[in-house]
């Protein structure tokens, strides 16, 4: 139990008691054998008289009472010395399991309750199979006497059978053989009722009770005190709206604690009257997360870079991997630079089967250029996609760029078709090339459609709209058919240039 102030937890606060076991005879002995030499007489008798606070005959919530009670019970002084023991041996049997303490801040009363929800005992064959708790139990009592004590607890076979070897058989008849159930009428009644008692303890407005969700605590203890919003996170203590805003962000962007504090402490994130502002909590937690995934892919490439290089050469100790042959109708054409080095069988087979830093190397005659290889290393590591649907788009890419066509092929442009083969769960060779097929054909009808409209328009479309294309302006081309110039015209010829000379004489006159 981690108490800070004392005034927090005193005989004037409220307290009940949960418990959902009952304790049968050999957890009676586990308590006085085992834990009472591990915590004490006093918590085994603490814990004793909380189980006493529920009916033997029924499980759940004990009456809500003062702990004043407690304290004149236990024999303690309701002073800060008999709160400190009382806390003291409550920390004891939460260490070895037997308890968990929860406090129930209430609003309206500005008051605390406290609940104790007991654990069962662990059995004597889960308790020795827990290392941690075998060895207090050895250091408190010694290692024969721990020896002891387990055989005091288990029950040897029978006499007859040690040094016989038997076959054991499992024939217990299973439930639906003996019973059959009326499965076509469904009770909504009894199935709702069942319903809202197993989460009638889960109603409560406990912040904090989920197994993934920020306590206020564990935000208030990392956070830094001569920040200028320590008064703002403070104030968090009493506002559940604030928390579960900063539960929903940590949760929506994976922050860690450490990580919310650092958030929580920038300039922007509280409003004037001190609320928490989710848009702005949001958008700095995008930026942190956007970053954080950025590092974590450049570790893991650096990382599969070392074990590349640390690893031994493929098939030294371990055979290679079998080839996997490929169905001749998701065969893909031969690219014009490997006609004259392999089949198209041989091609197929190597997209199929060869790693994707061999394909590149294939297609490039000195080194891959390093911006491509980081490329298809991001969607190898990062993006998980098969080697041979990386090996199919490599394919694709390099058909782009021997086709004619004016495509660039850059990082976006690669990261665009990756993660669109993600979203279409393309995860093998033949989904690959039927993907790459539809998405030549549909380049391929939309090439058409925008040849034809282009001639359909004419110059009326060319003007039509600002930024079109402009109009083909006619060029006079020199036609083959005409011949040599007469003498006629060419005398006609001299005498129109003798004539545009004389003009330009006289003009400068």
């Amino acid at each position: 139990m981690r108490m800070n102030n004392m005034l927090h937890f005193t005989e004037n606060h409220r307290y009940c008691v949960y418990r959902d076991f009952g304790l049968s005879a050999v957890d009676g002995r586990m308590l006085s054998l085992v834990y009472q030499p591990m915590v004490g007489a006093f918590a085994i008798g603490f814990y004793r008289l909380l189980a006493e606070r529920v009916s033997l005959e029924q499980v759940g919530y004990s009456p809500i009472e003062q702990q004043r009670e407690l304290f004149l019970t236990l024999g303690l002084e309701p002073s800060e010395k008999g709160r400190k023991y009382l806390i003291e041996q409550a920390s004891r049997l939460e260490a070895v399991g037997l308890l968990q303490t929860s406090r129930l801040y209430i609003p309206d009363s500005d008051d605390y309750i406290y609940e104790y929800e007991l654990q069962a005992p662990l059995t004597p064959a889960d308790f020795f199979r827990t290392q941690h708790l075998t060895l207090l139990l050895r250091d408190k009592i010694g290692k024969f006497a721990v020896l002891a004590l387990r055989e005091r607890l288990f029950s040897e076979e029978p006499p007859e059978w040690s040094g016989l070897t038997y076959n054991k058989e499992n024939i217990s008849v299973p439930f639906y053989d003996i019973f059959e159930l009326n499965t076509h009428a469904i009770d909504y009644e009894l199935e709702q009722a069942i319903a809202e008692s197993s989460i009638g303890r889960q109603s409560g407005n406990l912040p904090g009770t989920e197994e993934e969700a920020i306590n206020y605590a564990d935000i208030i203890i990392r956070f830094p005190r001569e920040s200028a919003n320590r008064s703002y996170v403070e104030a968090l203590r009493f506002d559940p709206e604030g928390m579960g805003i900063a539960n929903y962000v940590a949760r929506k962007y994976e922050l860690s604690v450490q990580d919310l504090c650092r958030l929580l402490d920038e300039d922007g994130v509280f409003g004037t009257d001190g609320r928490l502002l989710l848009e702005s909590l949001q958008h700095k937690a995008n930026l942190h997360f956007r970053q954080g995934k950025r590092r974590k892919e450049e570790r893991e490439a650096a990382y599969a870079k070392v074990v590349a290089l640390r690893s031994p050469e493929p098939g030294a100790d371990e055979g290679l991997p079998e080839e996997v042959a490929v169905q001749m109708e998701y065969y893909v054409e031969v690219p014009p630079q490997f006609l004259s080095k392999c089949d198209i069988h041989q091609y197929n087979m190597m997209l199929r089967n060869e790693p994707y830093t061999r394909l590149l190397k294939t297609f490039f005659p000195g080194s891959v250029p390093d911006n491509l290889l980081d490329i298809f290393e991001k969607i190898d590591l990062n993006y998980k996609l098969p080697g041979e649907v990386i090996n199919v788009l490599i394919h694709y890419l390099m058909e782009l760029l021997t086709s004619g066509g004016e495509q660039r092929i850059n990082r976006n442009f690669v990261d665009a078709i990756a993660a669109n083969m993600l979203l279409k769960r393309i995860d093998s060779y033949e989904k690959a090339v039927h993907y790459i097929r539809n998405r030549a054909k549909i380049r391929k009808d939309k090439g058409k459609s925008q040849g034809a409209s282009q001639q359909a328009g004419g110059r009326s479309r060319a003007y039509g709209r600002p930024g079109a294309i402009k109009p083909d302006i006619p060029i006079v081309q020199s036609s083959a058919s005409e011949g040599a110039v007469s003498e006629e015209e060419f005398a006609e010829l001299l005498k129109m240039a003798e004539q545009m000379q004389a003009s330009k004489n006289k003009g400068s006159m």
